[in-house]
């Protein structure tokens, strides 16, 4: 209550503590609107709002600091609210579901829950940066490497949906693993067939669970793509900073971990060709290590990252 207070006094605390009140009232609306067919208008309302109050948040807290807001845990979780919502509102524009609205939504709730509430006063205020971060690399990785969080965190969820949704039908996956595929081929031994060999093409409609596969795929590709790219710029800033290209960080070996899990669920669906629910078991595992590397070494305030840590 009193973080509540002393937020109100600052409109950057306040403009976070917008974004949190907007989430809430989304997150029972996206749980009642379940039973429809179509996703709530008035979800991605607030969703989208609350979008624009966390950008409000990020350019003032910019302006204030002279510096990229992604400096501490407060910033980086705002920063990780404003990506998730925004990946979520991206997929809506896909397949407006309910569903997607269900699963995505707290995740964006708990990090600004736990930015505004959980962490202490001193680690809400911005603060000049450490000489380690004063580069230009700034922007690069950091902000990379939380965008790869955001989808694959969201695209974990959407694979606990494909898991959770429909568990009591088989999941049969009517499209290829690069994307999408909306028909089937059926044979017919009918002379006006559109095909000289007898195979015609029948347009069919994915289920829940079968388009949730195809959207989490897509989302965790994109975020493995991003998470590749803040590594290599990661390593590229640590030879600059520090001398060394790898140093086995603690963070550094936990994204290693994240990445590796995420290429083990990517090599699944490509090379062995698994769909459904078989590697949303992998993506789920990727969640808790994400949450791991992403909390826990803040939490122990250990390594060269652990630039938030509040124990």
């Amino acid at each position: 209550m009193t973080t509540l207070f002393a937020g109100l006094g600052d409109p950057v605390l306040t403009l976070g503590l917008a974004a949190f009140v907007i989430l809430l009232v989304s997150l029972p609306l996206s749980f009642w609107s379940l039973g429809e067919s179509a996703g709530s208008s008035t979800v991605r309302f607030l969703v989208a709002l609350a979008n624009l109050f966390l950008t409000a948040q990020l350019l003032l807290r910019w302006w204030q600091s002279a510096h990229f807001p992604i400096s501490n845990l407060y910033e980086s979780l705002c920063f990780l609210a404003w990506a998730c919502t925004l990946t979520q509102l991206l997929i809506e524009r896909s397949w407006s579901s309910p569903i997607v609205s269900a699963s995505t939504t707290p995740m964006a709730l708990l990090a600004v829950a736990f930015a505004s509430f959980a962490l202490p006063e001193r680690l809400q205020e911005a603060s000049p940066l450490v000489p380690a971060l004063r580069s230009s690399w700034l922007i690069m990785h950091v902000s990379v490497i939380m965008c790869s969080y955001a989808a694959l965190l969201i695209g974990s969820l959407l694979s606990l949906g494909v898991i959770v949704v429909d568990r009591d039908q088989v999941l049969e996956i009517r499209s290829s693993s690069i994307g999408i595929g909306g028909y089937r081929n059926s044979y017919s031994k009918s002379s006006s067939s559109n095909t000289s060999d007898g195979f015609n093409l029948t347009s069919i409609n994915l289920t829940r669970a079968e388009q949730l596969d195809s959207l989490s795929y897509r989302t965790i590709t994109v975020g493995f793509l991003l998470l590749t790219v803040g590594l290599i710029s990661g390593a590229v800033w640590a030879n600059e900073a520090w001398g060394s290209w790898w140093s086995w960080d603690p963070k550094e070996t936990w994204a290693l971990i994240c990445w590796l899990v995420y290429a083990a669920y990517l090599h699944t669906r490509l090379s062995r060709g698994w769909q459904g629910r078989r590697p949303a078991f992998v993506a789920v595992s990727g969640f808790f290590v994400i949450t791991v590397c992403y909390i826990g070494v803040n939490l122990l305030g250990i390594g060269l990252h652990s630039y938030g840590w509040f124990f």
